[in-house]
């Protein structure tokens, strides 16, 4: 997978499978419906993430076996991301790519035993934000945190900082969370000031942090796929019903031009999350370049196509009524969530270029 080679890459069959089934319980249950009213109540799907973790029990996917986890790789956690980001699902599955899979990768033995199967099986949310300016005391921290998902949320917290990571309680003495409203209702996010609240440091920093990088990355751009998938298909089905001028509205020019833009960006965008995915499983030394494009360019395309629903939708693609703006909304969090596009191009340039760049 060097550069300037073509990649060949297609689901095994067990791959294959995974994403039949879990596109098929997002499309029964994550109902749009549903959605809304998880956004009236400031939070997340509670039945449909406790269904999600237990009947479905792919929550565990990309975790270790040994903890409850269902093992499997970043391909297999791309495929469930992909599903939830194509029904704007409200669900906290970000916390399970962050800060599950750094307890997994740096945290304790005992740590591991005894997060990782209540976050697995739902009965635990967690939470995870980068922390640069946190004060730490003996064992204390102190500073506010600003904005992290789910955090009004949480039960368990990870803050990392540079070759620094912390598992902080959500009961803990001194952690205080206040809820923000914020453009994507269907992911909350909350401010979390520490006042001296007790941390337990991850053993292994640097293996946390790159867990925390490659998870986050890889669920943002693989919802941003799956998002600009379904603002694609939804928008193709909308063409051929709306009729003007005596044709289908899909028929003229422009309009198809407009689709096919959308499509050949989404075609890139698919093969830079299944890159990204493939290099972290395989330890690849492109993985942290992978990673970097994925992120961005799949956020970009997202954002393209999520606008590009709305306008060829029409005046209906403007109202609350429509699930439009639902994409457009978490397109638009997605561009600025960990790292917004022009870091990671610079990251890219980085990389690429070395200190040229």
């Amino acid at each position: 997978m060097g550069h300037g080679l073509t990649m060949e890459f297609a689901f095994s069959d067990e791959q294959a499978m995974i994403a039949e089934t879990v596109q098929a319980f997002f499309r029964e249950n994550a109902t749009s419906e549903r959605t809304r009213e998880a956004m009236a109540a400031k939070g997340i799907d509670r039945e449909l993430w406790s269904d999600f973790c237990t009947e479905l029990g792919l929550s565990g996917v990309g975790l270790p076996e040994e903890h409850g986890g269902a093992g499997l790789g970043m391909v297999e956690f791309a495929i469930v991301a992909e599903a939830a980001g194509a029904w704007v699902a409200a669900l906290p599955l970000l916390g399970l790519a962050t800060a599950a899979r750094a307890i997994a990768a740096g945290g304790s033995e005992a740590q591991k035993a005894e997060w990782l199967p209540k976050l697995i099986s739902g009965e635990a949310i967690a939470a995870c934000e980068g922390a640069p300016g946190l004060a730490e005391d003996g064992g204390r921290l102190t500073g506010a945190i600003t904005p992290v998902p789910y955090g009004a949320l949480a039960d368990v917290f990870v803050f990392v900082a540079p070759g620094k990571a912390w598992l902080v309680r959500g009961d803990a003495v001194g952690v205080g969370v206040t809820p923000q409203v914020t453009m994507d209702q269907t992911r909350p996010f909350a401010t979390v000031t520490l006042d001296g609240a007790k941390a337990e440091p991850l053993a292994d920093a640097a293996a946390a942090i790159a867990a925390v990088h490659a998870g986050g990355w890889i669920c943002l751009a693989a919802e941003a796929l799956g998002g600009a998938q379904a603002t694609l298909d939804r928008t193709v089905a909308y063409s051929r019903e709306r009729v003007q001028f005596g044709r289908a509205i899909g028929s003229f020019q422009a309009y198809k031009h407009r689709l096919a833009d959308m499509m050949v960006d989404i075609e890139q965008a698919r093969s830079a999350v299944y890159w990204a995915a493939c290099a972290v499983n395989e330890g690849s030394d492109e993985a942290e370049l992978a990673l970097h494009a994925a992120k961005s360019f799949c956020a970009d395309t997202y954002h393209m196509c999520a606008g590009n629903m709305i306008q060829l939708h029409g005046g209906i693609g403007f109202t609350w009524e429509h699930d439009a703006h639902l994409f457009f909304k978490r397109a638009r969090s997605i561009l600025t969530m960990l790292g917004d596009g022009q870091w990671h191009r610079e990251q890219v340039a980085r990389l690429i270029m070395g200190a040229a760049a």
